[in-house]
């Protein structure tokens, strides 16, 4: 990834540990090492940590601009996220790609998988873009 297109991590990433691994146009990575704070109750990954990466994917995903200088933001209007087996692995990976839409809102779809190959949750979404002031 070139390095002119890394944002600084915001405090939500950080407090969650993930980064950002690759980002180009219609589509972004994202990956987590998975830690004892991201269990819920029965001592699994909770579903909100699979939500959050694959959110983010997508929002990602969407906003490139191939300019370093320009910022492009989207808010998330819907999100479908499937649950579909637990992480065997250490890391999670999550992949989001753009797959259509127009001038104000965009579509996407997100994968996350784990170190191993394990697929672990997917979704689908829609945005739409903030008009920067």
């Amino acid at each position: 990834m070139d390095d002119r297109f890394r944002e600084p991590a915001h405090s939500f990433s950080k407090y969650l540990g993930f980064e950002m691994v690759d980002w180009h146009e219609d589509y972004a990575r994202f990956e987590l090492l998975i830690r004892d704070v991201h269990f819920n109750r029965h001592e699994t990954l909770h579903g909100g940590v699979h939500a959050t990466l694959l959110d983010t994917a997508m929002g990602y995903a969407g906003c490139w601009t191939g300019d370093p200088e320009v910022r492009q933001m989207a808010l998330t209007l819907s999100m479908t996220v499937q649950y579909l087996s637990r992480p065997k692995g250490q890391r999670l990976i999550a992949e989001g790609w753009k797959t259509g839409g127009g001038r104000s809102a965009y579509f996407a779809r997100a994968e996350v998988k784990d170190d191993t190959g394990e697929m672990i949750a997917t979704a689908t979404g829609v945005f739409r873009y903030r008009k920067l002031t």
